[in-house]
C-alpha cells in the first residue's frame, strides 16, 4: 500500500492534507478505504506542491530547452534523500514532461547500480556507495554535493566515544552496506581495527534499530528517521553525530550523481534537472515543515514529527558552501587506506566527476 500511495503522489505531483496516514482513520475505516478517499480527493483538489513554496526564478530565455523531456529518478527508502522525490512540479517548470520514478528500491549493498545500468538518470545517494561502485567499474558521474549529517551513532550509556566501542557488538543492515562501510571508516579514524575490535551482526532480515532497542547489539549507525525516533523516545546515547562532530560534519554525506551517457548526451537537461533537485534541497532547509508534509503525504514515511525533525537535523543548507571535490577526496582516501577500494582519489576525481553544472548553479541560485 505505501508503494501505491507513492506512485499516486509522484504521478500527480500533489498531496492531501486531509487523508488519514495511519492504519485506521478517525472514522475507523481501513487503510484501503482511506486510500480510496485520498484518491477521490486528489481527483478533485490538487494542492500546491514544492514549486509553489519556492521563489519564482523568472524566465531563462537565454537557456535552451532540455534535449530530452524525459527524466528517470529513483524512489529511495532513506528519507534524507527526499529532494529527488518531491520535485515533479519543479521538473515540469524546467521543461520535463515525461517524469518517471522507478519503483524498484535500490540495492542496500549497491544502490548506484540502478544509475550505472541506466534505469535512472540521476540519483542522490551516499558518497562512499558511489565510490565503491566506481571501484567495481560501474559507470557513474558525480555532479554535486546535496547535504551532510545523515548518520548518528547510538550506543550504551557507558560509551562516550567511538574508541569506546572496542570489544562491543554493532549492528548493520547487512555486510557491504553504507552503514557498515561508514562505521568501519569511523572506527579506523580513531585507531580501531574494525575487523578485530568490533563484533558485527548484519542480518538484512533484522533491523539494527530493533536489535539495539532489544539489547541484542551494543551500538548501531542510525539514519533518518531512526535518530529522530530514538531521541524522541529517549533510547540509547548519541556517541557520534555526523551533522555536528568533526571531521565527518565538514563533508557531504549524500551527493548527486548521473548516468554518464545521460550527462554527455543531455547537458542542458542535466543542468535543468540538477537545478530542480537543488531547489528542492533549499526547500528542505528553509521550510522543513512544508517539505515534511510533502514527504508524509507522498507516502514516503508515516510520521510527520520524525520527518520534520529529520529535515531540521540534516544539513540541507551546505550545498553551496561545502566543496564536493573535497568530500570525494576525503572519503576515497580513507576507503583506500582501509582497503575498501583500489582507485586513487585523484583518478576518481579526474575521470568520474563533472562540477561544471554545480559551479554554474551556485552562481545562479545564490542564497
Amino acid at each position: 500500500m505505501p508503494i501505491q500511495r507513492r506512485r499516486q503522489f509522484l504521478t500527480n505531483g500533489t498531496f492531501n492534507r486531509a487523508a488519514g496516514l495511519s492504519g485506521l482513520g478517525a472514522s475507523g475505516k481501513s487503510r484501503a478505504a482511506a486510500l480510496q478517499t485520498r484518491r477521490r480527493f486528489l481527483g478533485t483538489a490538487a494542492l500546491a506542491g514544492a514549486a509553489g513554496m519556492l521563489p519564482f526564478l523568472g524566465a531563462r530565455a537565454a537557456e535552451p530547452p532540455p534535449e530530452t523531456t524525459m527524466v528517470k529518478l529513483p524512489i529511495d527508502p532513506a528519507i534524507c534523500t527526499m529532494p529527488q522525490m518531491i520535485i515533479r512540479q519543479l521538473l515540469q517548470a524546467e521543461g520535463f514532461t515525461d517524469i518517471r520514478f522507478v519503483d524498484e528500491p535500490p540495492s542496500p549493498t549497491n544502490p548506484g547500480e540502478q544509475l550505472a545500468r541506466g534505469d535512472v538518470d540521476l540519483m542522490v545517494g551516499y558518497a562512499s556507495n558511489f565510490i565503491v561502485g566506481l571501484d567495481k567499474g560501474e559507470a557513474t558521474t558525480l555532479l554535486a554535493g546535496v547535504h551532510g549529517g545523515c548518520f548518528v551513532l547510538f550506543g550504551p550509556e557507558d560509551v562516550h566515544g567511538i574508541a569506546g566501542l572496542k570489544g562491543k557488538t554493532v549492528g548493520v543492515p547487512g555486510f557491504g552496506t553504507g552503514p557498515e562501510l561508514l562505521l568501519s571508516l569511523m572506527a579506523a579514524e580513531v585507531g580501531l581495527d574494525p575487523k578485530k575490535d568490533l563484533h558485527w551482526i548484519g542480518n538484512p532480515k533484522e533491523k539494527p534499530k530493533d536489535l539495539f532497542i532489544a539489547g541484542r547489539v551494543d551500538a548501531f549507525l542510525a539514519f533518518p528517521p531512526e535518530p529522530q525516533e530514538l531521541r524522541a523516545r529517549h533510547i540509547g546515547r548519541v556517541i557520534f553525530d555526523t551533522a555536528v562532530d568533526r571531521p565527518w560534519s565538514q563533508y557531504f554525506c549524500c551527493m548527486l550523481a548521473g548516468n554518464p551517457e545521460f550527462v554527455r548526451r543531455h547537458p542542458v537537461a542535466t543542468k535543468r534537472a540538477m537545478r530542480a533537485i537543488l531547489r528542492a534541497t533549499d526547500l528542505c532547509g528553509s521550510d522543513p515543515g512544508s517539505a515534511a508534509r510533502l514527504l508524509v503525504d507522498g507516502g514516503f514515511t508515516p510520521r510527520y514529527d520524525y520527518a520534520v525533525q529529520t529535515l531540521k537535523d540534516v544539513r540541507y543548507d551546505v550545498w553551496r558552501e561545502y566543496d564536493a571535490e573535497d568530500a570525494i577526496r576525503f572519503y576515497a582516501l580513507r576507503m583506500r587506506e582501509a582497503g575498501f577500494i583500489k582507485l586513487t582519489p585523484q583518478k576518481i576525481i579526474a575521470e568520474h566527476t563533472d562540477w561544471r553544472f554545480l559551479d554554474a548553479l551556485k552562481r545562479e541560485l545564490k542564497a
